[in-house]
This record gives structure tokens, sequence and C-alpha cells, in this order.
């Protein structure tokens, strides 16, 4: 915050995943910050309320002392559309003012117990390491080490394979800027997330290089 105040800059935050903080340490908006230095909010429907396929968010600025209203900064901004659907557009009152807390509750619940077995999961597979338990989210990355596999030439040519032979869809760590790491969602139900680890275990049993 001291360096964007210094350097006269916003900040954009995406707090997309804001009710999905299930660790020790607490969820912080950057809300708390703007009197500090102007900040511009981004959420979307998609992951609070379980509906990943619906393109809709939404953007807001935390600008108590009009710094960006004077400037003009988000005068190019303001009437941005990307078209969502008429349908969703339609469905988006009911769906923010008629769901239960109930439904988020017993959602987190349900991502917690899916990250905890997800961790346990991944920690009975050597050629995958998860430097530390997820504490939010709905993913978690791992590093694969391929000194310990055959036939496996980076993180592409794995997650290829094991959609070849397993059916199972993990992402490249590569999609997001890391070579030779894995994202793996565990945002599923229970029961899909145990037999898709079996999967995984089976992969990595069947490509693991033979002890001389």
């Amino acid at each position: 915050m001291k360096t964007a105040c210094k350097l006269g800059i916003l900040v954009i935050a995406d707090e997309v995943y804001d009710h999905y903080a299930f660790g020790d340490k607490p969820f912080v908006s950057m809300a708390k910050f703007a009197e500090i230095v102007p900040i511009v909010l981004l959420g979307a429907i998609s992951k609070r309320w379980f509906v990943p396929g619906w393109r809709l968010g939404w953007m807001v600025t935390l600008d108590p002392h009009s710094i960006m209203k004077d400037s003009g900064t988000l005068n190019n901004v303001l009437s941005m559309s990307t078209d969502a659907a008429t349908f969703i557009q339609g469905a988006i009152p009911d769906i923010i003012g008629n769901t239960k807390e109930e439904f988020f509750s017993s959602k987190l619940e349900m991502v917690r117990e899916c990250a905890e077995i997800c961790y346990e999961e991944i920690m009975k597979i050597p050629c995958i390491t998860c430097p530390c338990k997820p504490e939010g989210s709905m993913f978690t990355m791992v590093k694969l080490n391929l000194s310990l596999l055959e036939d496996i030439s980076d993180d592409l040519d794995f997650c290829c394979k094991l959609a070849k032979e397993e059916s199972v869809i993990i992402l490249p760590g590569r999609a997001v800027g890391l070579k030779d790491w894995l994202r793996i969602t565990f945002a599923v139900e229970l029961d899909l997330l145990i037999d898709g680890f079996s999967r995984l275990s089976n992969f990595a049993q069947r490509h693991s290089k033979k002890q001389p």
C-alpha cells in the first residue's frame, strides 16, 4: 500500500475467491486500505455461487478522496460490457437476492473437506509435491518431479498422457507461467475427487522409473 501511495497508482484487487478462505488466516479485503490508496475490487458470480461457466462479474471502486474521479481514470471503463448472455442477466437478481446463507456455508465446508483430502492424496504420490496445504480457493499448485518418471518430458506431456490414459484432466503449469508444475482442482464431489486421485496414482506408478 505504501508503495502504491508513493507511486500515485491505484490497486486492482481480484477478490473472486473472497469467500473461499478456510485456513487459519482469515481473508482481508483490500477495501480496508481505501483510505491510503484508491482500490478497484473485482468480483464474479462464478465462484461463490458455483456457476463457473457464467462469466458475469463486477467492478467496485473505493475512492473516498475522489482521486480516480478527479483524474478521469474510470471514464474508459464505466460503460464496459462483455455482453453476458440474456438468461444470465435475467437470473442474477434471484441468484443474488434469494440464495440462502446455508448454501454458502455448506459449499465452503465441502471445499475445505476436499482440500484436506486433496493434500493427503498428493502426499501419497512421489512424483508430485505440494509446497503448502491449501487454505483457500479451489485449486492447488504442485511441483512435478520429472526425475522420478520415465517417458514424460514435461508438464504438458504429463497432462496429455494422463487425459488419454486415465480420462483425468489436470492443467499444465505452463498455462499459468509455471513450467513443470500442475494445477489440480479439488472443488468437486468427494467421491469423484477420490476416484480422480486413484487414477492419478495409477498413472504415476505406471510411468515411474523402475528401480534397478
